[in-house]
C-alpha cells in the first residue's frame, strides 16, 4: 500500500483526534502517505481529501471533537452516492480506507466493500460503547466521566432543595452510558432500554424512600428506555410522588460529546490508531479493531454491527442493593 484514508463519521467522540494523529504518524512512519477525508462519507462523495503530514496533527491528541469533522451521509445511502465515492477514492489512487465510527459507519463501510472491493479497516469510536469485538469504545470513558461530573453538581442541588430529579443521559439503543454512570453516582433507579421499566415499581421505592426520610433522589434515564424518555416518564409518575417530591428534570443532552477525552481513550486510541494501519498494510480488510482483555483484536464489521453487545445484569442488582 502507497495512499490510505482516514476519516470520522456518524456522532463525534472524545479521543477521535488522539486516533487520527497515530493513523496519521503511523503511516508516515512505514512510508505510507496519508489522506484526511472530511466530513466523512459526504467529503468521500464531495472529493473533499487532505495529505496529512505530521504536522497535521500536532497538539491535537488532548482535543474533543473531530478535525476532519463529521456528517451523516443520506447521499451515501444511495447507489449514484456511492459511485461517486469511489471514482474520487479511485481518483486519489487511495488503497485502503479507515473508518473511525461507529455501527452506522461500518454498515456503510461493508457495503460499500462489499459492492467496489475497496479495503476498509474500522475503528470502535462511539461514546455509546454498543459495539460488539471491544471492550470499550472511542469517547465512552469520557463521556461517562463527563455525566459523573454534571450528576454530582445536581445531586448537590438535589439535596439541597429536597428535589428528585430525573436525569437523561444519551443512549438510545443501549444503556452503558446510564448504568454505569448512576451506579457511580448512587442513582436511586437506573432506567434503560435492555431491562423492563415498572414505573409502578419505581414509585414504590422513591415513595418508600420518602418514608425513611429520603428527602432527595436521582433517577437516571437513558433516552431509548422503553418507557419513554425522562419528561415523559415523569408525566407518568408524577401524579403519584406530588405530596412527597419536588421533581425537576435535567436533560444533558451533548454535553456528554464534548471535552478534552480522558488518559484512557488517549491510549486506547493511540494503540487503536497503529493497529489500523498496520492492519491494512498486513492485507486485512473488512475488520474492526477493538480492544478485549488489554489486547487488540479484529471482528469482522458486520459481526461488529448485529451482535449487540450485552449490559452486565448484575450492575443493574448492584445499583438496586447500593440504593437502600
Amino acid at each position: 500500500m502507497k495512499k490510505i484514508a482516514v476519516f470520522t463519521s456518524g456522532g463525534d467522540a472524545p479521543g477521535m483526534n488522539a486516533c487520527i494523529r497515530a493513523v496519521v504518524r503511523n503511516g508516515l512512519y512505514h512510508g505510507i502517505q496519508i489522506v484526511g477525508i472530511k466530513r466523512g462519507y459526504e467529503g468521500m462523495i464531495d472529493g473533499d481529501f487532505e495529505v496529512m503530514s505530521s504536522r497535521s496533527v500536532s497538539n491535537i491528541i488532548h482535543r474533543g471533537g473531530t478535525i476532519l469533522k463529521s456528517a451523516r451521509s443520506q447521499r451515501f445511502r444511495t447507489e449514484e452516492g456511492m459511485k461517486y465515492a469511489y471514482q474520487n477514492l479511485k481518483a486519489e489512487r487511495i488503497d485502503g480506507v479507515i473508518a473511525i465510527g461507529g455501527d452506522g459507519t461500518f454498515k456503510g463501510a461493508k457495503e460499500f466493500s462489499d459492492k467496489f472491493g475497496t479495503s476498509f479497516i474500522g475503528i470502535a469510536g462511539t461514546i455509546d460503547n454498543d459495539l460488539y469485538g471491544t471492550d470499550y469504545t472511542l469517547g465512552y470513558d469520557t463521556a461517562i466521566n463527563t455525566v459523573v461530573e454534571a450528576i454530582d453538581k445536581i445531586r448537590d442541588t438535589a439535596h439541597s432543595h429536597d428535589r428528585l430529579f430525573f436525569i437523561e443521559v444519551m443512549g438510545r439503543d443501549a444503556g452503558f452510558i446510564a448504568l454505569n454512570a448512576g451506579l457511580a453516582t448512587g442513582a436511586e433507579a437506573i432506567l434503560i432500554p435492555e431491562s423492563v421499566t415498572n414505573l409502578e415499581q419505581l414509585i414504590e421505592n422513591l415513595e418508600y424512600g420518602w418514608r425513611r426520610k429520603k428527602t432527595s433522589s436521582i433517577v437516571i434515564v437513558a433516552e431509548g428506555d422503553e418507557a419513554g424518555g425522562a419528561f415523559e416518564i415523569v408525566q407518568k409518575v408524577k401524579p403519584h410522588l406530588l405530596n412527597h417530591y419536588d421533581i425537576r428534570v435535567t436533560i444533558l443532552g451533548h454535553i456528554q460529546r464534548g471535552g478534552a477525552p480522558t488518559c484512557m481513550d488517549r491510549v486506547r486510541a493511540s494503540r487503536m490508531g497503529v493497529a489500523a494501519v498496520d492492519a491494512l498494510l498486513a492485507g486485512r480488510k473488512g475488520e474492526m479493531v477493538g480492544i478485549q482483555n488489554n489486547q487488540i483484536t479484529f471482528t469482522p464489521l458486520e459481526k461488529a454491527v448485529k451482535h449487540a453487545l450485552e449490559v452486565n445484569a448484575n450492575l443493574l442488582k448492584i445499583a438496586e442493593i447500593l440504593a437502600l
